[in-house]
């Protein structure tokens, strides 16, 4: 079983959304199937088949979330050293290719936005840099091809995940 790292804010809104699926959501679209099915003929009852679909796609994200959550792993990345690449690292990088430089800060992977500079630990770059610090050079391959990086630097900030 692959646990699932993940900062605190997260895994409480994790379970606030499993919690409001199960005791808010259920009920609601049971209302509206009995209510659809109240209106008789089910063959060509457009809304029965829409709240069954509705239904069938709650149930899969609260088994989704159910097994999500029994997988994670809250970490606290500030209390981490960060003397080298880990979990909640802000790392900046330079692009031996481009001279650019561009700064990615370690996530897990439901709080993962790559434009906004927040990368899953999964993800190849996040691997590739794990353990490594300032000064390090890494190869990676990538989507868009092999990249060579030099690491600028290593520290925590605080990570802010927004909604």
């Amino acid at each position: 079983m692959k646990k699932e790292p993940m900062l605190n804010q997260t895994h409480q809104k994790l379970t606030k959304e499993l919690e409001h699926l199960k005791t808010v959501e259920r009920s609601t679209i049971a209302k509206i199937i009995d209510e659809a099915r109240a209106l008789g003929d089910l063959k060509e009852n457009a809304e029965y088949h829409a709240a069954k679909e509705k239904q069938g796609m709650m149930e899969a994200r609260i088994i989704e979330l159910g097994d999500l959550l029994s997988r994670s792993h809250i970490i606290d990345p500030s209390s981490l050293t960060h003397t080298r690449v880990c979990f909640g690292s802000t790392v900046e990088l330079l692009d031996l290719d481009n001279d650019e430089v561009i700064t990615y800060t370690i996530v897990g992977s439901q709080e993962s936005k790559p434009a906004l500079g927040l990368i899953s630990i999964f993800s190849p770059l996040a691997k590739a840099l794990m353990s490594k610090t300032g000064g390090d050079e890494i190869e990676v391959t990538l989507p868009n091809g092999m990249k060579c990086y030099e690491i600028n630097s290593v520290c925590y900030k605080e990570i802010c995940i927004k909604e």
